[in-house]
């Protein structure tokens, strides 16, 4: 366990482990979503998983910085491998674009404005959930 705690090639395990599989999660949950929605073509799964994501950073980070919880290899596990490969602001940039290029403004206006908007909002609701408990 030496390996992982104290150097970087053990944090760069970590950080991998952690992205495979949050990437896996991510792929997951938004085809889930994207298959049992109905509503148009829109992007839900990555809105998603997004949404979920930015709430679990907010929660980890509301405990991290109020209580000192979790361990720096824990912290390097979830925040940066597990949350970072399941969130998918690289996917809503992508589709997004596609939105643009497909002339399909409306759509890729309100897929960037419901991402940033509910994203922050969730951010914020995971933080003060952990303020106040």
């Amino acid at each position: 366990m030496s390996l992982l705690n104290n150097s970087y090639l053990g944090q760069a395990l970590l950080v991998g482990l952690g992205g495979f599989l949050g990437s896996i999660a991510r792929f997951l949950l938004s085809g889930i979503v994207d298959k049992n929605i109905l509503w148009g073509a829109f992007p839900y799964g990555t809105l998603t998983v997004n949404a979920l994501g930015c709430f679990a950073i907010g929660i980890l980070g509301g405990l991290i910085e109020s209580r000192d919880f979790l361990s720096p290899e824990q912290r390097i596990f979830l925040l940066i491998g597990l949350l970072g490969g399941f969130t998918t602001f690289s996917t809503f940039a992508y589709q997004t674009l596609g939105l643009f290029n497909a002339s399909d403004l409306m759509r890729a206006g309100l897929n960037a404005t419901l991402h940033v908007l509910i994203c922050l909002i969730l951010v914020w609701v995971g933080h003060q959930i952990i303020r106040y408990i």
